[in-house]
């Protein structure tokens, strides 16, 4: 928040965000509700629960998987590009692993 206060950004457990605990799916739904992108490090179901969001006619304004065991900064730093260089829509119904440059 410090790097692009510009952004908006919101974690789970957050008051106006998901509780924490939150499964999967609902936290897909307020995405789409909210239009949000997603940033997890769910690697094992995640793909899982966007395919049935999917297929229950539901869309997503994206998805990006991180690794947990890459530098932060340099992760939040590829986020906060992303975020710069995009249009509206480019993610939609999406789930990219980062960093996109490997």
């Amino acid at each position: 928040m410090r790097k692009a206060p510009y952004l908006i950004v919101r974690k789970i457990g957050d008051p106006d965000a998901p509780a924490k605990g939150t499964l999967d799916p609902e936290i897909l739904i307020w995405c789409e509700t909210n239009n949000f992108i997603l940033v997890t490090n769910n690697r094992k179901s995640m793909p899982k629960h966007l395919a049935y969001h999917l297929a229950e006619g539901h869309h997503i304004p994206g998805i990006f998987v991180i690794d947990l065991s890459r530098n932060i900064g340099e992760t939040l730093t590829e986020l906060i590009f992303i975020a710069e260089a995009s249009f509206v829509g480019e993610y939609q119904d999406r789930i990219e692993y980062l960093p996109l440059s490997e």
